[in-house]
């Protein structure tokens, strides 16, 4: 009885032990990396292959401005090549010259190339947070006015605006988004 009095007060030691020191910020902007991947790939799954094409301009709202708006593929390619470009700032690896122009390439038509194409930078992403420490988190991005931490930050923003909009064209369709299920 006395061992597992023991053994119950020290776990909570052991606990705080094996955290360590607690979150870094490349370890704290990983997760918000995650949980910016999370939704975004969600909504882009659960949209199905045959309103890869849908662009709000197409239901004729009256009113609406939806001229030119982009597809919900488009949308989705958008996030990716964007991620790229930014994120490719902090782990200084080489912008895909077919990337330009925030579409992404022309090549990535399929739900399966674009769901491809947006984990493949969300990896970059995850890469892009490994840099971050509290020494350079500061530092200003070359070619950029921004700081490393910003820059980190603006990449799972706009990917979060642009889920927004991907929910949006979820609903337009009868599509529950899955945050919301």
């Amino acid at each position: 009885m006395r061992r597992m009095q023991i053994l119950l007060l020290a776990a909570p030691i052991f606990a705080v032990a094996a955290w360590g020191q607690g979150p870094t910020i490349a370890s704290d902007m990983d997760r918000e990396v995650s949980s910016a991947e999370k939704q975004v790939v969600e909504v882009a799954e659960a949209m199905p292959e045959s309103k890869y094409d849908f662009t709000p301009e197409s239901l004729n709202i009256r009113g609406s401005d939806y001229k030119g708006v982009r597809t919900f593929a488009l949308q989705a390619k958008h996030v990716a090549a964007s991620n790229y470009a930014i994120w490719s700032a902090l782990t200084g690896e080489k912008f895909p010259a077919d990337f330009m122009g925030g579409n992404g390439p022309e090549k990535v038509k399929t739900k399966a190339e674009v769901i491809q194409f947006l984990k493949d930078s969300f990896a970059l992403g995850h890469r892009a947070a490994a840099t971050l420490t509290t020494e350079n988190m500061l530092q200003n991005v070359p070619k950029t006015q921004l700081s490393r931490r910003r820059l980190a930050t603006f990449g799972v923003e706009h990917a979060l605006e642009h889920y927004g909009q991907m929910v949006q064209y979820l609903r337009m369709n009868g599509i529950v988004p899955p945050a919301s299920r």
